[in-house]
């Protein structure tokens, strides 16, 4: 698995990969009772979102406000994964290659990687427990009220409980890349490109980061960059 050190302004930078999950791979082990009932529904969502990013045909056009929101849940459902993809996916990784800019020495690429993951580490566990919570709350609570509107889905219940299993995954992903994952590093010289680029005017910002996703084959680096570079630039 590679996973590539992407500089997103002078002196930041984040991590990010595309590999996804195994073909026909469960996110979690088949398991009984109603948190195994949890997983699998999970692991739905998942395979529906991401065969909407991977594939990119639009959607047929949603009737009445259930569809509509139902459509924005899973736009959301598909920023997410892209978020946590790579905690996910180191759970089942034994050796992995950081790539890097060239100017980078391995000692700061193995430090930041570090500090990145026990960070996320420790978020993910608190968000697991407080949206763990919220889930228990609005499931108790709220289920009686949508029982009476058949077809209706109990979307807060549905919404904590996912961010309750991936901030799991997430947490355990960064566990194991932090005290099993075996890392190697290699120099990727079009990744120095990327630094100054929120700078630039959109479109000429585009047509860099196209050029720079063609070269080190990462589909979807544009998307994650410009989500990234919004984020960084919010008051």
């Amino acid at each position: 698995m590679d996973v590539f050190v992407i500089p997103v302004g002078p002196e930041r930078y984040e991590l990010y990969c595309e590999q996804p999950a195994a073909e026909g791979e469960p996110i979690e082990p088949r398991h009984a009772g109603f948190f195994g009932t949890l997983r699998q529904r999970f692991r739905g969502l998942i395979r529906d979102a991401e065969e909407r990013q991977r594939t990119g045909r639009p959607e047929p056009t949603a009737k009445g406000w259930a569809g509509r929101l139902q459509d924005r849940a899973m736009a959301w459902v598909v920023e997410r994964i892209a978020e946590q993809r790579l905690l996910w996916n180191l759970r089942g990784q034994s050796a992995v290659t950081a790539a890097h800019p060239t100017d980078m020495t391995f000692e700061q690429v193995d430090t930041f990687i570090r500090a990145t993951l026990q960070y996320d580490f420790e978020r993910r566990r608190k968000w697991m427990v407080i949206d763990g919570l919220l889930f228990l709350v609005t499931f108790v609570f709220l289920a009686p009220l949508f029982i009476l509107i058949p077809g209706v889905a109990n979307l807060p219940a549905l919404y904590f409980g996912f961010r309750t299993v991936g901030h799991f995954l997430s947490m355990r992903g960064a566990a194991h890349g932090l005290r099993v994952v075996a890392w190697s590093w290699r120099p990727c010289p079009p990744l120095d490109e990327l630094r100054g680029l929120g700078a630039l005017d959109p479109r000429a910002r585009a047509t860099r980061l196209h050029d720079i996703a063609t070269r080190v084959r990462l589909e979807h680096l544009p998307t994650f960059f410009e989500r990234v570079n919004r984020y960084n630039s919010a008051p």
